[in-house]
């Protein structure tokens, strides 16, 4: 309750009334013989040495409800708030864990609210495997995702989410996304053959934009079986009110901030153009979302079932979802399905184009690869082509991969709040008690990746035998699997982080086969930007060169 009473508001809002009974009193009623000017400035400068020493000594060490849990106290100042929203999202705490080693995590005071940095792997599996639902993403927050999102694996919690994991994985297991490696190969050749065209008389493409339309033509072929042909008409509805949302800026960032802080309507109500922008494209985004159900529906009834084995086919069939739940589900897999691949595979681009190495070693591995099966591009596979066995199993393709999403993961930061009075680490931990994850800190952590953590070594994820022959392993040679937490772990994982490899080893081996190239663009301008995922702050800007 104290916590909630002194703020920096709530302190100046106490000052003021003091201040204003002491102008109403007559001198004769004050308890001490000074001026009622004096009177009110010892006042107002005890007011705030008060609000001070509670956010720097009394809170902590009295009040505070993770007083007592073992992690160093680290006060963080407007400077470094100035830091957080000025650099790299999740720079701030990187640096706090590189410089507080040893712990397994440090408690982030900043000014009234305090939350608890998590770092190590023992405390993360805690949080998201042991106890995955004693701790929820902020009302606030999900507020703010759920137009973009719907009421889909993303924002629901608790039973509605158990549910809904369920109904839907069955969707993503082994089998059926081996199954759709063809069309991603297809659709691969197909961006190439687009980009051999637009790189035509021109000195760079950028290829952001290229990589949210071939993600977005996959995910809605692999969605709900329909043919977008995004990368034949980009003026598609979906398409341009995809790019709308999704396109990093200052203004959507402070959308974001003031709606965690105050809430998705108050904010709504302010004049800005972001706030309109923002419900225009979702309303859009879920009104065509609400029609790809409903023609699906009539497609399903009018053909055999045979013909629909599409994620949105295989939750209509189940007969567990409304309408409603449909559309939100749809939402979920739309954004998330094509905004994360269509990220990391930009970064990939970014990464081969400033380590020509790494290119030309990748470039070779697949080439020899494809060629021993006889396998081309663009065009159909033959029935027998195994191709998911074939690039799963390339060391340098899935290195790199994996090096891409340790250092770059979509989601840079992600907070959780204690939903009930629970435990961590055996440390009794109160309801409300706040929670930092922060995927971008954890995965450059030196303490569990090494001195060369900030570097893209895609051999950490290659072993070598005793003859010279090199495999994949799936550690980058951490001693845990939460060392890596791009799509987090246990039952709030991202449940389509397979089905995102599998494109991200299909437009990648297209990629490298077809085409070398370079930045075009000065490497300095290229940096992390975003509103709930990064990507290239100023877009990607390459020269292609074609290889045939």
């Amino acid at each position: 309750m104290a916590n909630r009473i002194v703020t920096l508001p709530g302190v100046s809002l106490i000052t003021a009334i003091e201040l204003l009974l002491i102008n109403r009193a007559s001198p004769e009623s004050l308890p001490v013989s000074i001026s009622p000017r004096w009177l009110g400035v010892t006042i107002a400068i005890f007011n705030l040495f008060f609000y001070i020493a509670w956010i720097v000594w009394i809170h902590p060490c009295y009040f505070h409800p993770l007083r007592n849990f073992p992690a160093p106290k680290v006060l963080v100042l407007w400077k470094a708030y100035t830091r957080l929203k000025g650099s790299v999202p999740g720079q701030l705490f990187l640096d706090l864990a590189n410089k507080h080693k040893n712990n397994d995590g440090i408690l982030v005071m900043q000014g009234h609210r305090s939350n608890l940095l998590l770092l190590k792997p023992a405390p993360l599996a805690d949080v998201l495997v042991h106890h995955p639902y004693d701790f929820v993403k902020f009302d606030s927050v999900r507020d703010f995702l759920r137009p973009i999102l719907g009421d889909g694996l993303v924002v629901v919690e608790g039973e509605q989410h158990r549910f809904l994991r369920k109904n839907t994985q069955p969707a993503f297991n082994f089998r059926h996304i081996k199954e759709l490696y063809p069309m991603m190969w297809k659709k691969a050749g197909l961006l190439m053959d687009t980009l051999r065209t637009e790189a035509q008389g021109k000195e760079r493409l950028e290829m952001q934009s290229w990589a949210s339309k071939v993600t977005l033509d996959i995910i809605g072929i692999a969605g709900l079986g329909r043919e977008f042909n995004v990368l034949k008409n980009p003026d598609d509805s979906l398409v341009t009110n995809f790019a709308r949302l999704l396109q990093p800026s200052k203004e959507k960032f402070m959308y974001l901030l003031l709606v965690s802080m105050f809430g998705h309507r108050l904010v709504q109500l302010l004049p800005w153009n972001v706030g309109r922008t923002f419900k225009e494209t979702t309303s859009n985004i879920r009104t065509i979302c609400r029609q790809l159900v409903r023609d699906k529906k009539v497609a399903i009834e009018k053909h055999s079932d045979h013909d629909h084995f599409d994620i949105l086919s295989l939750l209509i069939k189940s007969n567990n979802f409304s309408e409603g739940e449909l559309v939100d589900q749809l939402l979920t897999f739309l954004a998330a399905g094509h905004e994360t691949t269509s990220s990391i595979f930009t970064w990939t681009c970014y990464l081969l184009a400033i380590s020509p190495k790494y290119q030309a070693a990748l470039r070779d591995e697949v080439q020899t690869a494809l060629s021993a099966a006889n396998v081309s591009l663009p065009g159909s596979l033959h029935s027998d082509t195994d191709l998911a066995g074939i690039l799963e199993h390339l060391p340098y393709l899935n290195g790199i991969m994996h090096e891409t999403l340790r250092l770059y993961p979509t989601v840079p930061i992600t907070v959780r709040v204690a939903t009930r009075d629970t435990t961590l680490m055996g440390h009794a931990i109160e309801e409300g008690t706040e929670i930092f994850i922060v995927p971008w800190a954890t995965n450059r952590y030196t303490e569990i990746w090494g001195a060369d953590a900030g570097e893209f070594k895609p051999e950490r994820w290659i072993d070598t035998d005793q003859e010279g022959n090199k495999k994949v392993n799936h550690t980058g040679g951490a001693a845990s699997n939460y060392a890596q937490m791009t799509f987090l772990h246990g039952p709030r994982s991202c449940i389509g982080q397979n089905f995102a490899k599998a494109e991200l080893r299909c437009l990648l081996a297209a990629l490298v086969t077809s085409f070398e190239w370079e930045l075009g663009m000065d490497e300095k301008d290229v940096f992390p930007g975003g509103v709930i995922t990064i990507r290239p702050a100023n877009g990607l800007f390459v020269k292609l060169r074609p290889l045939r």
